[in-house]
């Protein structure tokens, strides 16, 4: 039955997808529809379940929005950690390293596959509740994905999510009554340190190698690929670099604290 139900998947899209030129995406057709009901399925039912028995207090007593806001990042952190796993699964396939514009690699395909259904998952969560627009780009952007195309740095694109992990981490210590305490200055540390180097710098250069491969292939592809992958580049660079000075932000108004001396006249800190 399921079998089926998988095959009835893939041939509904197939009119679309050819029409849309995202060739992938009948094969893995499934696979997004599934990843997108399964994070739903932990949004709405998995989460408040085991949150409420793991959690009974920074959870089970907190108000409505923000029992639904920790649901929502326990989605993004699973996803995260999917991603991450899968990604570095994937860097070393021959295939892939081959060809970085037109190569493709099954276990590649399966990841952006779920990839895709997290970000329709989260367009629609941020749209739904009036959330950031930046995630609606987001998830816009990920349908590239769909197309045999630059699968080489898509994988590592999302590697990007490495830093998403401890971005959640340091959400869930605010609910538990962590803030401004050592684990979550750690974890601090380790938020912009990742999201530093992996997004920004070796992102970075990613993306320089990214613009190369674009200019070696031009005659190769439609003018409006160029021009769509090249803009999704440069748009999630822009919100990286956003995103980036909002967390050095909110980590500096949260540890800052005012100097004040000590009985034997040196300074302390108070938060």
């Amino acid at each position: 039955m399921i079998t089926e139900l998988r095959y009835q998947v893939r041939d509904t899209v197939r009119p679309l997808a050819e029409k849309c030129g995202l060739s992938v995406l009948p094969e893995f057709a499934d696979i997004v529809v599934f990843a997108w009901l399964f994070f739903t399925a932990l949004q709405v039912g998995i989460s408040p379940a085991i949150s409420r028995v793991v959690f009974p207090v920074s959870y089970g007593k907190a108000n409505k929005r923000t029992r639904k806001n920790w649901d929502v990042h326990v989605v993004s952190l699973v996803h995260a950690l999917i991603a991450v796993a899968l990604a570095s699964w994937c860097l070393k396939a021959k295939s892939l390293n081959d060809d970085r514009a037109f190569g493709t690699y099954p276990d590649a395909s399966f990841l952006l596959a779920i990839a895709v259904g997290y970000f329709i998952w989260d367009a629609l969560e941020s749209i739904i509740h009036f959330s950031e627009v930046g995630f609606v780009v987001h998830g816009k952007q990920s349908t590239t994905f769909l197309r045999p195309f630059v699968h080489y740095y898509a994988v590592r694109f999302l590697l990007w999510e490495a830093s998403t992990i401890f971005l959640n981490i340091n959400w869930f210590l605010d609910k538990m009554g962590k803030t401004g305490s050592q684990l979550q200055f750690v974890n601090g540390i380790a938020l912009l340190t990742s999201f530093f180097c992996v997004r920004l710098v070796w992102g970075g250069k990613m993306s320089y190698s990214f613009f190369v491969t674009l200019n070696g292939v031009y005659t190769q592809v439609p003018l409006v690929y160029i021009m769509v992958y090249g803009v999704s580049n440069l748009t999630l660079h822009a919100l990286n670099w956003f995103w980036f000075m909002k967390m050095i932000g909110a980590l500096r108004r949260r540890f800052a604290g005012k100097s004040v001396k000590n009985g034997n006249g040196t300074s302390k800190i108070e938060n």
